[in-house]
Formats: structure tokens, C-alpha cells, sequence
């Protein structure tokens, strides 16, 4: 079995993080949102996946190492595609077109869940993972019929007809059957609002005698801006046990860690208290300041601050602010 995960977009609402780190390799308690989606969905699959296709834009070769250091690490033979253009999620998919074929998982990189039991069945025709939603108007949502399989794709309703939306996790036992439905689409030039949908391409399966069922989860975490990461970053925390959380390495001086909390290598944090829900990459300092529901990463300075609700980016510098911040790389803000 194959994971594809498209992964190319440029994620403006993260801005100015994704100015330097693209988004699927922002961290979350520790670990890059991408790495802890492929490790949750080889615990769901039940077996490491027989090869990892990461479809990209053009990140650079160290990007490139990190994901096949990701997939490797997983047992599974890493993948790289790019995308050069956005033009839909149908599109993305069909760039790993030499990797669709056999039992394919497609899982967009900005999709993290909960579940505490999430049961698969490899002989299916097709999964689709749905949660139900407050505002399904918002998103791609499906509808069931009687017998509980999937009768209708309706991206944004207007109206209401179902409040079990697309969450980005889709599993298709015949891939070469799923390649052929993407490409007709793309010969054909069957565009919504200028983009290749890949709802079209679940419809026409489904038209054509392919069943699709439903598969939930407990909770559909998002980290498509600063306020939905930071929180995802919090759920995460406290689904983990805090106990494993703050590295042997890091120092703490006449300071506070309130868990759940994630404490990279050589940190050092000082006069402080930090927490609860706040992640600390690797070598930042910490210096007689207050610190809560925040995410830091590596190698930044906090002094004699109160931040709550923020994320500071690699190499920034927070000195004497008590608020609200959203600060990116190397960039210094000083009060």
C-alpha cells in the first residue's frame, strides 16, 4: 500500500512562518505537523506503507532529506513530486501519477486527527474520512444513504444537507482505476472556479460502481493559521504523556514547567514559568519570562516577556513585550 500526501501550497494564513519553512514541516509538541500525520495513519493502516510520495513545490534539498528521512524512518521507500502550479487538489494528487496504482491513501498534509478507535478494512472499494461539523457550509461534506454508504460529494453547501465534512484522508483500493478518473478530468479540462476538484473525481467513481464508505474520527485538528496550530499544538500536548516531554538535556534555573509542555534539546530556561501548553524547540532560551499556549521554535530568545497565545519562529528574539505575538524567523521585536 501507497500514501500520497500533497503537500505544494504555499500556506499564506501561516505567514510569516511559511515564509521560510513550508507548512506541513512547522512543528506541533515537537515533531513537524507532516511527520505526526504519516505516524497516525501507519497506526491506522496497522503496517508501515510500502512507499511514501510527498508531492511538492520547489523546497530546497534540505526539505526534500527531511521527508525521506520521514518516511524512512517509518520503513517505507520515500517518493518526491512537485506540483509547479496550483491547480486543485485533483491536480496535486495526479502529479504522483507513477505511485497510483494498487491500494493508495491520499492524506493532505495539513490534516492531523484524533481517534482513539479508527477501524479499516483493506477489501473496501474506497474510505472516506469524514467529522461532523459545526459550519458545514465551509467545507467539501458528504452525504449517506440508507445503507450508510456514500450518495452524494457536495463541496460548500449553500444549504444544508450534511454535516459530515471531508476532513483530507482519502483511501481507493484500485489506484490505476483513481489515476484514470484524474487524468479524464484533466484531458477533459473539467475546471471548478479555475481548479481540478477532486470531489468530481470521487462523484464520477461513485457513478461508475465504486462504494464509498465512511470512516470517522474522534476529533479533526487543522493548522491552517496561527490560532488553529497553536490549539492543535495544545490538543496534541495533552493527548501525550507529559512525563516524556522535556528533554534530559534542557537546564532549568529557580523555574516552573506546568504540563503539558514539550521541552526540546539544550534548552535553558531561567526566572521562568513556562506552560501549561506551550512547545520549546531545541536550543531556545528562556530568561525571566512567562510563558503560556504558545509554540517556539528552535533556537529563539524569549526575556523578560509575558507572551500567551503565540508562536515564535527559528532564531527570533522577544525581549520585554507582554502580548500577543506572531514573530518569524530571525526576526527581533524589542519593547
Amino acid at each position: 500500500m501507497k500514501l500520497i500526501i500533497p503537500m505544494a501550497g504555499v500556506g499564506k494564513r501561516l505567514r510569516p512562518h511559511t515564509l521560510t519553512t513550508p507548512k506541513p514541516l512547522l512543528p506541533i509538541a515537537g515533531k513537524p505537523i507532516v511527520q505526526r500525520l504519516v505516524e497516525d495513519i501507519t497506526k491506522v493502516i496497522g503496517k508501515p506503507f510500502d512507499e511514501i510520495a510527498f508531492i511538492i513545490g520547489h523546497f530546497g534539498k534540505e526539505v526534500e532529506e527531511q521527508l525521506c528521512s520521514i518516511a524512512k524512518d517509518m520503513g517505507s521507500v520515500p517518493r518526491i513530486y512537485y506540483q509547479s502550479e496550483a491547480l486543485g487538489t485533483a491536480h496535486a494528487v495526479l502529479c504522483a501519477a507513477p505511485s497510483l496504482d494498487g491500494p493508495v491513501v491520499v492524506a493532505f498534509a495539513d490534516t492531523l486527527f484524533m481517534a482513539k478507535d479508527m477501524p479499516f478494512n483493506a477489501s473496501d472499494d474506497a474510505v472516506i474520512w469524514v467529522q461532523q461539523v459545526d459550519n458545514p457550509e465551509a467545507f467539501g461534506v458528504v452525504k449517506l444513504d440508507k445503507s450508510g454508504f456514500i450518495s452524494d460529494f457536495i463541496e460548500k453547501p449553500k444549504t444544508f444537507v450534511s454535516d459530515l465534512a471531508i476532513i483530507g484522508i482519502y483511501y481507493v483500493r484500485d489506484g490505476k482505476n483513481f489515476k484514470d478518473e484524474l487524468q479524464y478530468l484533466v484531458n477533459k479540462s473539467k475546471k471548478v472556479n479555475g481548479e481540478y476538484q477532486l470531489t468530481d473525481v470521487l462523484e464520477n467513481m461513485k457513478g461508475k460502481g465504486i462504494r464509498f464508505k465512511t470512516g470517522k474520527v474522534d476529533e479533526w485538528l487543522d493548522c491552517g493559521n496561527k490560532d488553529a496550530t497553536i490549539y492543535t499544538n495544545r490538543r496534541i500536548l495533552e493527548s501525550l504523556n507529559p512525563k516524556s516531554l522535556v528533554d534530559k538535556s534542557s537546564k532549568l534555573v529557580n523555574s516552573i514547567v506546568i504540563p503539558p509542555c514539550y521541552v526540546g534539546e539544550n534548552v535553558m530556561i531561567e526566572n521562568s514559568v513556562v506552560g501549561p501548553y506551550v512547545s520549546v524547540g531545541n536550543d531556545t532560551q528562556i530568561k525571566n519570562s512567562i510563558i503560556r499556549n504558545s509554540i517556539l521554535q528552535t533556537h529563539a530568545l524569549v526575556s523578560v516577556a509575558h507572551i500567551e497565545n503565540s508562536m515564535i519562529g527559528n532564531h527570533a528574539e522577544i525581549i520585554g513585550t507582554a502580548s500577543e505575538v506572531n514573530v518569524g524567523d530571525f526576526n527581533v521585536l524589542v519593547k
